[in-house]
C-alpha cells in the first residue's frame, strides 16, 4: 500500500489582540500557556506529530510565522524536541491566503505534492483523539483531490464564527477515503443573532474551524483560478527568497505587494459555485475553541461551583461566572458577576465577560498613543534569553537579565548610556572595550558610555545579572551592533 505524503503546516502569525494584556504583538497568544503546561503553539505541534496512520507518511511541521517571532518558534519546538521541517518567515502580515500559499509553494518544490494539513497555532481542543481521527479522514478525502475543511456542530447561535452549509455525501456514508466527508454548499459570513438562531434550528450548518486539508497542487491551482493576483505576487516573493538555516524568508519588497486576504475569501467561498474544485467538510467533535477572546478562555477553564475560574494567585469571594487571571501578584475580587480580570506586571484589564470581543478597542488606543504596552511585556524575550524592566526613573533604568547557557548578546555600544552589571547567579564572560573578563556571583563591572561591550554565558547554567543603566536616553533603539549571532546586524 502506498502511503499518502502529509505535510503538517502550522499558521503561527496571528497577533491575538483580544487577549491583551497577556497577548501582545511581540508575544502573542499562540505562544502563551493558557491551559496546562504548554503553549497553544506547542499543543498544536504535538497534535500534528500524532497524526500518523498506517496509510500516511507524516513529515516534520512547516511553520508559517512572523519574522519577529522566529526564535520563540524555535525555542518552543526545542522544548518539545520537535525540529521543524522549515520556518517560513513573513516580513509583515498578509492574512492567511498568502501564508498558506507560501507553505504550498515550499511543499511543491521538486515536484512533490503532499497533502497539506493546515491548522491554526492558537486553537484549543479537549479531545485530541477525536481531532486526530477527523484529520485522518480529511487527509484521505484530500488525497483524492478534494479541498477539505473541518466543521463543528454548533452548540448555540454563535455570532463570532463563520458557518458552513453542508449536504450529505453522495450515496450516504462512504468508503474509508471519504468517511463523513459532506459536500459544502455555501460558506456563510459571521451572522447576526437572528440568522445564527435560524442556522441552529434548521440544521445542516457547521462552524468553520479554520482547519484546511488539501494537496499542495490543488491549493495552488484553486488560488490561481480565483485570485491570480495573490498567486503571482506570492510566487514572485517566493522566487526571491533567502534561506538561513531553518529560516526561509520571501523577498520583503515583493511580499509587501501581496494583497491581504483570508483563505476563506480568496478560495473557499468560491469553490461551491465552481465545478472545477470539490470542497468537502468532515465534522469534528473534539471540544474545539478558537480562544478568540477572554470569554472563550473562561469557557474552557476549570470552574468552582459558582462558575468562577482562576489562574495564578487569585482569591474570589461572593462572585459568579468570573475569570481572574493573575501573573505576578495576589489579585482579590469581591462581588463580581460575569467579569474578566487579567493582571500582568505592567497592566490590568477589567471587562464585562459579554464584552470580551471589545478588548481590541483598548489595544487600538494604546497603538494610537504610541505606548509600548500594546507591543511588549515588561519581560521581553530575546533569542539569547530575556530581560525584565524592574524599575525606571529620570536618567536611570534597572533590568534583570537572563542569558541562556552558551548564548551571547551582540557586540554593541551605546551613544547615550552607561551600564553597570552585577552577576546574581552563573558565570558571565564580559567584553569591555579591549578586555575580556570572567565574573561570578556578586561580582560586577562598569561599561562606560560609548564603550564596545558584550555579555556571554560560557557556562552550563542560566546566567542572571542586574543591569543598571544611566544616561540621557535609555531607549532600546540606542544600540549599535557590530557582531551578532542572530543576524541582527544591518548590512
Amino acid at each position: 500500500m502506498t502511503s499518502i505524503p502529509v505535510q503538517p503546516v502550522i499558521m503561527a502569525g496571528g497577533s491575538g489582540t483580544r487577549l491583551w494584556p497577556l497577548s501582545r504583538a511581540q508575544h502573542p497568544k499562540q505562544f502563551l500557556v493558557l491551559q496546562g503546561n504548554q503553549s497553544l503553539f506547542q499543543q498544536a505541534a504535538q497534535r500534528l506529530a500524532s497524526l500518523g496512520a498506517a496509510d500516511m507518511a507524516v513529515g516534520a511541521p512547516c511553520i508559517v510565522g512572523n519574522e519577529e517571532h522566529r526564535f520563540l518558534v524555535l525555542d518552543q519546538l526545542r522544548e518539545l524536541r520537535l525540529p521543524p521541517a522549515t520556518v517560513l518567515l513573513e516580513p509583515m502580515g498578509r492574512n492567511t491566503a498568502p501564508a498558506m500559499t507560501l507553505a504550498a509553494l515550499h511543499a511543491h518544490e521538486g515536484g512533490h505534492d503532499p497533502v497539506l494539513v493546515v491548522t491554526a497555532a492558537d486553537h484549543a481542543y479537549t479531545d485530541e483523539a477525536a481531532f486526530t481521527a477527523a484529520l485522518q479522514r480529511a487527509v484521505r478525502a484530500a488525497a483524492n483531490g478534494a479541498i477539505v475543511t473541518l466543521g463543528i456542530a454548533p452548540t448555540g447561535p454563535e455570532t463570532g464564527f463563520g458557518y458552513l452549509r453542508c449536504t450529505a455525501a453522495e450515496g450516504g456514508p462512504s468508503t474509508d477515503t471519504q468517511i463523513d466527508a459532506q459536500f459544502v454548499a455555501q460558506f456563510v459570513e459571521k451572522p447576526d443573532l437572528a440568522t445564527a438562531q435560524r442556522y441552529v434550528a434548521d440544521g445542516g450548518y457547521y462552524w468553520n474551524s479554520g482547519n484546511f486539508v488539501v494537496r499542495a497542487s490543488v491549493w495552488l491551482a484553486a488560488l490561481q483560478r480565483f485570485r491570480p493576483d495573490i498567486f503571482e505576487a506570492t510566487r514572485t516573493a517566493w522566487l526571491g527568497r533567502s534561506t538561513d538555516a531553518s529560516f526561509v524568508r520571501p523577498d520583503r519588497a515583493a511580499f509587501a505587494l501581496i494583497p491581504s486576504e483570508s483563505v476563506d475569501y480568496a478560495v473557499m467561498e468560491r469553490c461551491p459555485e465552481s465545478p472545477e474544485f470539490e470542497i468537502r467538510m468532515v465534522p469534528m467533535d473534539a471540544g474545539w475553541s478558537d480562544l478568540g477572546a477572554w470569554d472563550a478562555v473562561w469557557d474552557v477553564s476549570p470552574k468552582d461551583a459558582a462558575g468562577n475560574a482562576t489562574h495564578g494567585d487569585a482569591l474570589v469571594s461572593d462572585s459568579r461566572n468570573t475569570l481572574v487571571h493573575a501573573t505576578s501578584r495576589l489579585v482579590g475580587v469581591v462581588g463580581l458577576d460575569n467579569v474578566i480580570v487579567v493582571e500582568t506586571p505592567d497592566a490590568v484589564l477589567v471587562v464585562d465577560r459579554a464584552r470580551s470581543q471589545d478588548v481590541k478597542a483598548i489595544v487600538g488606543q494604546l497603538h494610537d498613543a504610541g505606548r509600548s504596552e500594546q507591543t511588549l511585556h515588561r519581560q521581553v524575550h530575546r533569542p539569547w534569553g530575556w530581560y525584565d524592566s524592574i524599575d525606571s526613573g529620570e536618567r536611570f533604568q534597572v533590568k534583570r537579565i537572563m542569558v541562556k547557557p552558551g548564548a551571547s548578546l551582540s557586540l554593541q555600544m551605546h551613544h547615550h548610556r552607561a551600564e553597570h552589571w552585577i552577576v546574581v547567579s552563573g558565570t558571565a564572560e564580559v567584553t569591555n572595550g579591549d578586555r575580556v573578563i570572567l565574573l561570578t556571583e556578586n561580582q560586577s563591572t562598569y561599561i562606560p558610555l560609548g564603550t564596545t561591550h558584550r555579555l556571554s554565558n560560557p557556562g552550563k547554567l542560566p546566567l542572571e545579572i542586574i543591569e543598571v543603566q544611566s544616561g540621557s536616553y535609555l531607549g532600546e533603539d540606542d544600540i549599535v551592533r557590530f557582531e551578532d549571532t542572530y543576524g541582527r546586524v544591518e548590512p
